[in-house]
């Protein structure tokens, strides 16, 4: 039998002893009280956190991946993550990748012994051609999912760089990793559910990993994401506004140059920037590594 009694997400809350006699309001306002601690754990993994991206941004300096490992929750909020990176910062699909404990239909519907599985943590890295180039990051809530741990072990096998993201100190993922975050925000208002405040804390951690990665690589040009994919009406509109908000140009003409850049909003930009056409403004991004800033200022 497993022991779960010294983990900090299996512990009962002093709050809510009562839960269930609560007035809907006070168990609102005590719900709400205990979120607020959540970006305080965070903050004191910062360091942690500041170390994983930058060795994303190396992974990525190399052609490698970013891969997320997890089960239950933990491993849907990898997905949740990974499948936002395209749209947002125009990288294929296999740059960022969400492994989940029993496959992606895991995502809607629990299977069952996933988890546990050791020889499914290193069959999905396998079945992904995992290199030494490529970033592993484990995710539980609990820091001890056998899936996770096998995952961490074969990734460091092959070379890999790799990290954790735990709700526990001194977590087992953690000793398997390179480097560890552990984001501590106490027991859950429900116990052992980690659907609430370290689901919140590990969606938290893995935006600041992914989007200041992005950042690192060139994917962002002061706040605007100058990579963002126009797949609708809506983003079509938010590539003319970041542009507009990028040059100080005017609809027509932020219009105008997405359509010689070819739908590239990056490309765009410093065409405006620089008053030149696409072919030059393409050698300046490539000398620049991708970088906006650098290749208006060089």
């Amino acid at each position: 039998m497993l022991d779960l009694e010294g983990m900090s997400t299996e512990q009962r809350n002093n709050k809510t002893q009562d839960l269930d006699t609560m007035s809907l309001y006070d168990a609102l306002v005590t719900m709400n009280e205990e979120d607020a601690q959540v970006a305080a754990a965070i903050k004191k993994e910062l360091q942690q956190i500041e170390k994983v991206v930058k060795a994303v941004i190396e992974s990525f300096k190399k052609d490698g991946r970013l891969i997320y490992m997890g089960a239950g929750t933990s491993g849907r909020l990898g997905l949740l993550d990974a499948v936002e990176c395209p749209p947002t910062f125009g990288t294929s699909p296999e740059q960022v990748v969400g492994l989940i404990a029993g496959g992606e239909g895991a995502f809607i519907k629990a299977v069952e012994g996933a988890e546990d599985s050791e020889t499914l943590g290193v069959d999905d890295l396998k079945q992904i051609r995992l290199t030494s180039k490529d970033i592993v990051i484990g995710i539980a809530a609990s820091g001890r999912t056998p899936y996770v741990i096998a995952g961490l072990q074969y990734a460091k096998q092959l070379g890999c760089a790799t990290a954790a993201v735990a709700c526990n100190k001194d977590s087992l993922i953690g000793g398997h990793a390179d480097i560890a975050i552990e984001v501590v925000p106490g027991p859950e208002v429900l116990t052992g559910s980690t659907r609430l405040k370290a689901g919140t804390a590990q969606k938290m951690v893995l935006n600041m990993i992914s989007t200041l990665s992005m950042v690192g690589i060139g994917k962002v040009y002061k706040n605007l994401m100058v990579d963002v994919q126009q797949t609708n009406q809506k983003l079509e509109t938010r590539a003319e506004n970041i542009i507009m908000n990028a040059t100080e140009v005017d609809r027509i003409t932020a219009k105008d140059a997405l359509v010689e850049a070819k739908g590239s909003v990056k490309l765009a930009i410093v065409m405006i920037l620089l008053g030149c056409d696409a072919g030059r403004a393409t050698e300046k991004l490539k000398a620049a590594q991708g970088h906006i800033r650098k290749a208006i200022n060089e």
